[in-house]
């Protein structure tokens, strides 16, 4: 059983080996290892467990929950310092002298009436303890009274507060979380208790305090958890696999229980992975100052758009974590990713992904599916359409590449019910280029094998290559930029070699795909819409949509077209989500800018976007109903001589004439952040961002420190 509860997923090959010249041995993607390499203890398992009881209250979307302490959604009143302190100071000097003028009888001795009114005579003797005591308490009273009113008005308390013992606890003591009940501690697993799995409980919860579990252990048991209560496996092999291999039981098929390395923060508990931390600006609300920002399965469902020059932390700060974090979910059973970049471009380790493949290299192990693993023609004539020629289609919403799949699709399927198989790159550009011998062969195959449907097919191919509007030459000159001596080897469909399909999406498997660095950005750009179309193509007929797919573009561009925007749209229902990032806007047609940032959930403008960038911005976060003040400074005019007099000595002094200020406050609606703003006061490392989740919830535009 593997990390979803479900059948084993592909397999990992840590180290790449030269492409073979025959057929493999072993399957595509090859099964689990036999022995599954442990993880180091650690001295104790109380770091495992201090973050298993950490509290994780509910929050908005997108705030880092490990530890959050919500804070009220309007800014309290808060005195400035030096106010506080002074009134604080001047409090206590009034105080003092209220009780020096009673003390020495200034104010007379009204105030000691109530105390001769309560002792009896014989107390006043000289000397009396009893006197001594009673009035000196009734001094006490007197002054803690005044005392009580002058700290009230002085601000006594909140002075305390602010930079007393109070404060100087909060900011030196570490956070204490309180033990929890035995039948309510997450590390005892009151569930498989409640379930009738204590024996499994305890085999896990003993590993936990002896520090043999870690974070991906506990989410990946929790899901194989799932599995069971969901009614997939029978809680017999759960305990059996749990009571033989404790921790490392249910585990993923590549036998890894960790990632070689992390950057990033992650909390797997709640699948968030923290990208930085809010402003504390006052344009955003006062709820997320200071939190901590998170992203997570929640958001990306519902896709995620970055748009920053280079260098704006675009990778660094958004598409490693958010990978790593993924890589992370695969392992657990709760994710499968492709991660898409151009090679050298800094997405983690080979040995953090199950399947790498390198476009262009020669000595890469997997390839990549021209076909996207699919038997149907007109599905894999659509899919081949939309990489090669998707860019070239009316960028408006109603376009599509209808064409070019219908002619795709006239020879795919004569083709295939010839030779068994789909064409190789060099056969499909020949075929589009109409040249008379494979075109003749294919016929006189055709005709043996007595498919006359599929003849008519070919003939009506032949015909169309005559007219001066044939899509054909354009397909063929697209599919020769992958016909070149670079990629030789690749792309082949007679089974000798190991391609890589989008359809093993169903597992919790980590791929990478590495398209060419350099010389080949045509051919670049048609593989990465060529990816992007297997995805959305193979993620929404998946039969278990709980486990997440996820599709990263380190560089979306070129890729973004009207059948890429519809097939965005449909991610969200499916259990899956895409993450692109674009250097410009301007990288995506006009027609097609509205409709993309409206299919992204999440969007996010770095630091430096240009100001025609953040007007596309700008329009989609709208408006909203702010406070304006309006302050006038009006001269003021003295009618009597002596008041012509003061307004004199204070021009001297002063050196301005007395002005009286009037302040107007009025309700306006404004843009949350305009054009200007996003292009010129974003600071550098730093980002704007709006969240939506899967259930609809919506953070509003934040200002995010990316670096904290």
């Amino acid at each position: 059983m593997d990390g979803d509860g479900t059948r084993d997923a592909r397999g990992t090959h840590a180290n790449p080996v030269p492409r073979p010249a025959g057929p493999p041995e072993a399957p595509p993607l090859p099964p689990r290892p036999p022995a599954m390499p442990t993880v180091p203890p650690l001295p104790d398992g109380s770091a495992f467990l201090t973050w298993l009881r950490t509290p994780r209250p509910d929050a908005a979307p997108g705030v880092w929950r490990f530890g959050h302490r919500p804070r009220p959604d309007e800014e309290p009143e808060r005195v400035p310092g030096r106010q506080l302190i002074s009134g604080a100071l001047i409090a206590f000097l009034v105080g003092w002298l209220i009780w020096s003028l009673l003390w020495n009888g200034y104010l007379g001795g009204w105030w000691l009436l109530p105390l001769y009114a309560m002792i009896p005579d014989s107390w006043a003797e000289p000397h009396s303890f009893a006197a001594v005591v009673v009035v000196y308490a009734y001094y006490v009273i007197i002054g803690l009274i005044i005392a009580v009113g002058v700290g009230r008005l002085g601000r006594w308390g909140e002075l305390w507060r602010r930079y007393g013992p109070p404060a100087w606890r909060r900011s030196t003591a570490p956070a204490s979380v309180r033990p929890p009940a035995p039948e309510e501690d997450p590390a005892e697993w009151p569930a498989l208790r409640a379930a009738g799995a204590s024996d499994a409980a305890d085999r896990l919860a003993t590993e936990a305090r002896q520090g043999l579990m870690r974070d991906v252990d506990h989410a990946r048991i929790t899901r194989a958890w799932q599995g069971v209560r969901n009614g997939r496996h029978s809680l017999a092999t759960f305990t059996g696999a749990v009571l033989r291999e404790g921790s490392a039981a249910c585990a993923h098929p590549s036998g890894a229980r960790d990632l070689p390395g992390r950057q990033a923060r992650h909390d797997l508990l709640t699948g968030q992975v923290r990208v930085g931390t809010t402003a504390d600006d006052p344009r955003n609300p006062y709820a997320y100052r200071g939190t901590g920002l998170a992203l997570g399965p929640d958001l990306l469902g519902t896709s995620l758009l970055a748009v920053g020059p280079a260098g704006s932390g675009k990778t660094g700060t958004l598409v490693r974590p958010l990978a790593e974090s993924l890589c992370l979910h695969a392992l657990a059973g709760r994710a499968a990713v492709v991660v898409v970049g151009a090679a050298g471009s800094g997405l983690g380790p080979a040995d953090a992904y199950d399947v790498v493949v390198r476009v262009g290299d020669q000595e890469s192990m997997y390839d990549l599916d021209l076909y996207g693993g699919t038997t149907d023609p007109d599905e894999a004539a659509a899919i081949l359409a939309e990489a090669l020629v998707g860019d070239l289609a009316d960028p408006h919403p109603g376009s599509d590449t209808r064409r070019s799949t219908t002619v795709l699709a006239q020879l795919l399927g004569p083709y295939r019910a010839v030779h068994g198989r789909f064409p190789s790159v060099p056969e499909l550009r020949r075929l589009l280029d109409g040249a008379p011998g494979p075109l003749a062969e294919l016929r006189a195959g055709l005709e043996s094998a007595g498919h006359e449907s599929l003849l008519r097919e070919l003939d009506a191919r032949e015909r169309q290559l005559a007219h001066p509007g044939d899509v054909g030459g354009v397909l063929a000159d697209r599919i020769a930029l992958l016909d070149r001596p670079a990629f030789a080897g690749f792309f082949d469909t007679s089974g000798q070699s190991r391609p890589f399909s989008l359809k093993a999406l169903d597992h919790p498997v980590r791929v990478r795909i590495d398209l060419p660095a350099r010389g080949h950005a045509d051919a670049s750009r048609i593989l990465a819409r060529l990816v992007l179309a297997q995805f959305t193509a193979s993620v929404t007929v998946r039969e278990d949509r709980s486990l997440f797919a996820c599709l990263i573009l380190d560089d979306a561009t070129g890729v973004v077209t009207p059948e890429a925007v519809r097939g965005i749209q449909r991610l969200r229902s499916a259990g899956a989500g895409a993450v692109l990032t674009l250097r410009t806007l301007d990288d995506v047609p006009r027609p097609l800018r509205g409709p993309l940032l409206g299919a992204t959930g999440c969007r996010v403008a770095l630091s430096g976007v240009t100001p025609w960038d953040g007007q596309d911005f700008a329009e989609v976060w709208g408006k909203e109903w702010t406070e304006a003040r309006d302050v006038t400074d009006r001269q003021i005019i003295a009618e009597t001589p002596a008041g012509k007099a003061v307004h004199a000595l204070r021009r001297v002094i002063t050196g301005k004439a007395p002005t009286a200020r009037a302040v107007t406050v009025r309700q306006v609606e404004r843009e949350r952040w305009s054009a200007s703003e996003l292009a010129h006061a974003v600071p550098p490392g730093h980002a704007v961002l709006s969240l939506t989740n899967v259930k609809g919830e919506h953070a509003p535009p934040l200002l995010v420190d990316l670096r904290g």
